[in-house]
This record gives C-alpha cells, sequence and structure tokens, in this order.
C-alpha cells in the first residue's frame, strides 16, 4: 500500500469517529426545560358584606341661624357700651345706652299736655251737662247745646292725640335702653361711648364680619352698635345638583323627614359636627340648575364658625349587608364591568360584576362577587385570565409601587 493510500484511509477514519463522537453528544443531551411563568405581583383585598351608608357630598358655609344688627333706634350720644366683645350674650340683656334725658324731658312734656287737655276735657263735660239741663228747661237755644257737644269731641281728640305723644316718648324713652332681641354671640363693637348715633342708620354687614370704624368723640358714620349672630344652633347651607335634589326629596317625603348630615373641616377633613336637613330653597336657580339647602346643627362644641367653608354629606339610606370591594377593583371593558378574583390555586380569573353603587372608595356589589372572595385591586393592566399571582403590599401613599 502507497503512503498515498494510507493518509486517505488515515483521514476517512478520523471523519468517522467525529461523526461518531457528533452523534453520541446529540443524543446524550437532556431535553430543554419549558421556562416557568413568572407570577404577577399584584395588591389584594377581600370582598366583604356591611352595613354601608349611601350618601351624597357638596361643599357648604356655615353661616349664623339667626344675625341680627344692632342699631340705635333714636339719636342721642353713646353713654355706654356695657358688653364684651367676642363674648356670649344672653336674650333681653342691656348692650348699649344712649343719653336718656332728651326723651324723659319729651315725655314730661307729653303728661303735662295730657292732663292739660284731660282737665279741658272734663270742664267741657260739665258745660255740656248744664246745657242740656237749661235746654230741657227751654232757657237756651239747641244750638248752644251742639256747639258745647262738638267741643266736647274735640277735647275728647286732643285727649288721644296727646295720650299718643306720651306712649311715643315712653317707646323712644325705652329704645335709649339697647337690648339683645336674641342669644347669640356678640362680634366686633361698631361704635364707642361719646359717639353721637343716629337714628334709621344703615344695616350694616350682617354677616359676622364687621367693617372697622373710627373712634373718639364726633359723630358716628353710621348707627350699628354691634351684629349677634346665633352660633347655637348655626346653620350651615350649600347647593345640590337638580337630579340630587331629586333624590333627597324622595327619601325625605319632599323634606318632612329630616336627612342625617355631617359637616367637616376642608382643610383637615376632621369631623366639626351632626345635624339635620330639613329646608331646602323653593325654587331652582335656572343660570346653574341647582338648588340650595340649609342644614341646622346644634354646634354644641362651637367648632362651626359664621363664614367657615365646609364638606357637608348626607345620608340618604343605609344599605344593610351589601357586598363590597374596594372601588379600585372594579375595572371596565367593552362587555361591562369586571373584577380580576384569585382563587385558592392563586390564579386570576375575570368575573363580570354589576355595581349597584360607589360611595368615596368602595363600590357595592349587586351581582358577581361574593363575601370572601379575593380581588385584585392593583396590577391588573398586566393581568389576563389564568394568570397566576403573587400578592404584596400596597404602596404607601405617594410612592410607585416597586
Amino acid at each position: 500500500m502507497t503512503a498515498r493510500r494510507r493518509s486517505h484511509w488515515v483521514f476517512a477514519g478520523l471523519g468517522a469517529l467525529a461523526i461518531i463522537v457528533a452523534a453520541w453528544v446529540v443524543f446524550q443531551r437532556s431535553p430543554a426545560k419549558p421556562q416557568a411563568i413568572q407570577a404577577v405581583p399584584v395588591t389584594l383585598a377581600r370582598a366583604v358584606s356591611q352595613d354601608l351608608p349611601v350618601s351624597i357630598t357638596a361643599l357648604g358655609a356655615a353661616q349664623a341661624w339667626t344675625s341680627v344688627a344692632i342699631l340705635a333706634q333714636v339719636s342721642g350720644k353713646l353713654l355706654s357700651v356695657d358688653f364684651v366683645e367676642g363674648t356670649d350674650v344672653k336674650a333681653g340683656q342691656v348692650l348699649a345706652l344712649i343719653d336718656p334725658a332728651p326723651y324723659r324731658a319729651i315725655l314730661i312734656q307729653a303728661q303735662g299736655a295730657l292732663k292739660r287737655d284731660e282737665a279741658l276735657l272734663a270742664d267741657a263735660h260739665l258745660d255740656l251737662a248744664r246745657y242740656q239741663a237749661l235746654k230741657a228747661q227751654s232757657a237756651i237755644a239747641s244750638q248752644q247745646v251742639d256747639t258745647q257737644a262738638a267741643l266736647v269731641r274735640q277735647d275728647e281728640g286732643t285727649v288721644l292725640i296727646d295720650e299718643g305723644a306720651v306712649a311715643a316718648a315712653n317707646v323712644n324713652l325705652g329704645w335709649c335702653r339697647i337690648t339683645s332681641p336674641v342669644a347669640g354671640r356678640a362680634g366686633v363693637r361698631l361704635v364707642d361711648p361719646g359717639n353721637l348715633v343716629s337714628a334709621g342708620g344703615s344695616l350694616g354687614n350682617t354677616s359676622g364680619t364687621s367693617a372697622a370704624t373710627g373712634t373718639g368723640s364726633g359723630t358716628s358714620g353710621g348707627s350699628s352698635i354691634v351684629i349677634i349672630n346665633q352660633i347655637q344652633p348655626i346653620a350651615v347651607t350649600f347647593t345640590v345638583p337638580e337630579g340630587d335634589f331629586q333624590r333627597l326629596s324622595d327619601v325625605s317625603d319632599g323634606f318632612r323627614t329630616p336627612l342625617a348630615a355631617q359637616a367637616s373641616s376642608q382643610e383637615t377633613g376632621a369631623p366639626l359636627g351632626s345635624g339635620e336637613l330639613s329646608i331646602a330653597d323653593n325654587r331652582i336657580d335656572p343660570t346653574t340648575g341647582t338648588v340650595e339647602l340649609k342644614a341646622r346643627f346644634a354646634n354644641t362644641g362651637k367648632r362651626l364658625w359664621p363664614g367657615e367653608f365646609v364638606n357637608v354629606q348626607l345620608t340618604l339610606q343605609v344599605l344593610r349587608h351589601a357586598t363590597t370591594i374596594p372601588l379600585a377593583a372594579v375595572n371596565r371593558g367593552p362587555n361591562g364591568s369586571f373584577a380580576f378574583v384569585v382563587g385558592a390555586n392563586k390564579k386570576a380569573t375575570v368575573q363580570p360584576i354589576s355595581v349597584a353603587w360607589t360611595q368615596g372608595s368602595t363600590a357595592v356589589i349587586k351581582t358577581g362577587v361574593k363575601p370572601g372572595e379575593i380581588v385584585v385591586t392593583d396590577g391588573q393592566m398586566v393581568l389576563k385570565a389564568g394568570s397566576p399571582v403573587r400578592a404584596i403590599q400596597p404602596a404607601p401613599a405617594g410612592r410607585p409601587r416597586s
């Protein structure tokens, strides 16, 4: 065998050996394992059965239940102001005193005129009686008797005028002593003692915020003394759309049955008190389509103050044993609302649901979810039917979920 032929057989043998080795490696390699499906991180919540109050909310403003601007009803010098600004006053309490001397003098004059004219009337009655006796004896003419009778009626009219003058003088004298017609809280004093006040002035600002006035002697720029606001009870007024108004009217039997109302702070959300709604305006504002309502709050803790803006919540009814889930668990698709329900196998299934009511962050479920079932509240965007899930804690407010 030549050298060339031997090398040919050597290369052929090496090639066959390489083929055998490659085939052995291929057949010995284990089949690739299928890659495991990763569980989707989600937050979960449990459907619960509870009694849920159904309510509506509105922006309201507190105002005095009764607000009275105390005005001078007679003109004169203000002798004293007998209340402490910013304190409670009682009905009938003396608030201020106007110099009564001029009005006392007028009363004395009126009383004197009355006594004089009463004496004249008595004398006229005596003359009339004498004339009537003489007429019976045909001693005088009938005309003289008639004239005397007319004089008696004239004097009677004069006495009535005098009595009216005395009554008016008594009223004016009484108005020198200014009292509070209601129990409430006194505001800032609007005029100082020593000023001249006049009757028939402007009503001023009755909203509870007084304007600044000058002090010292001289004539006051107005006749308002102070504003008394009744804050126990206090009113909260607000408006609702006409659709909500109709619902309120239906559940309250035309506002004959009071509805529970709660007020809370706009700034902090802290509760400020509970009250009742029973007053509705008699018209719908055509420019806004809203109706003004007024609720009465006892305000025993004086947490509500006139002019304060508050959030008002009106309870329409209480849904007993309602199935509720977080509103975040409700999804909407082309076929309606649905929720991802997680079973014991930790896989999500798509469950069509019917939402009966939403209240804040809570949804009332009519059908589709039962109490005790687990629903997904966050992470639905990457879920599909049958996806395995992994429960995680919800992210703190203001921080993204990891």
